[in-house]
């Protein structure tokens, strides 16, 4: 039987659930989630293998009007997911309307290959709702597919990953057949470390903030870590430290143990933090992030 890949791409705005959806097709937490805006800052790559298919699901930025170099290189992510995708998923939710998404509607036009329109969050509505949407979003894009979902709870979820799988074109496998993503563990790690910042802290931080591994060695009794918090301020280091040192403990806490369920192993976590002032406004220290 003829093998099948391709690049199935997610777009939508801030907080529809795009991370949630990777996560769900995959059957595992590959995709950092938190409800706070901005959360996916980099073009993130999931790869679910079977024996004659390869589906490579790539989770993007939300859709914004960029205020910041950072948030300009978010959304140079979303532009690149379109120029590659053999698949493209327009997410929006339910409540969301063509209307007070501009941008996105903007975006996902330029595509002109096979397009899914996925209504998230559907068990929040009743019928007559639903029904709204799905005229609404088919008016916006008459020639695609409409569909509800709901990625938290996993409706329809088989149903879409069985319908992805289908639309794949005859390709050979884009990489590795036991391979999960293109990144690498480095960047697993400081994108859990990143997520516990996203809940215990608030306001500006999470937006402030940048986590850096600078070493990681592993060995069959424990996994050593080494990384650096970066925040733009003075002030955001000793928020990010707490009184006593009681704020970074608790980072420190729950990232490990996200950590060590991610790596199955025991893990040493040493976190420093350090200044970096203005790092998301300068496109040298951008790239030296990774963005």
């Amino acid at each position: 039987m003829t093998h099948r890949a391709g690049y199935v791409n997610i777009i939508g705005r801030p907080n529809v659930g795009k991370s949630t959806l990777v996560n769900a097709l995959l059957g595992e937490k590959l995709v950092i989630v938190n409800p706070k805006a901005q959360t996916t800052r980099h073009r993130i790559i999931g790869i679910l293998n079977g024996d004659e298919y390869q589906l490579v699901l790539s989770d993007t930025p939300g859709i914004l009007e960029p205020v910041y170099k950072l948030q300009e290189s978010m959304m140079h992510a979303v532009d690149e997911a379109l120029r590659d995708a053999d698949v493209l998923i327009v997410m929006v939710e339910l409540g969301e309307t063509p209307d007070n998404s501009e941008e996105l509607l903007r975006r996902a036009r330029r595509f002109k290959g096979r397009t899914l329109v996925l209504i998230n969050k559907v068990d929040l509505g009743d019928e007559e709702r639903l029904n709204t949407a799905f005229d609404q979003w088919h008016d916006a894009f008459p020639d695609c597919t409409v569909l509800p979902i709901s990625a938290l709870h996993g409706l329809h979820v088989n149903e879409l990953r069985a319908k992805l799988i289908d639309l794949l074109p005859p390709h050979p496998p884009y990489f590795p057949k036991d391979e999960m993503s293109d990144r690498d563990m480095r960047f697993f790690i400081s994108e859990m470390i990143r997520e516990k910042i996203l809940s215990i802290y608030k306001q500006e931080i999470p937006y402030s903030a940048q986590v850096v591994v600078n070493s990681f060695e592993e060995s069959p009794e424990i996994v050593k870590i080494q990384a650096d918090v970066i925040v733009m301020r003075d002030s955001q280091k000793g928020i990010i430290i707490g009184k006593g040192g009681g704020a970074l403990r608790q980072l420190g806490t729950e990232a490990r143990k996200a950590i060590e369920k991610f790596v199955s192993n025991k893990v040493f976590l040493d976190l420093k933090v350090k200044v970096d002032e203005d790092w998301r406004g300068d496109d040298t220290k951008l790239r030296r992030y990774g963005y």
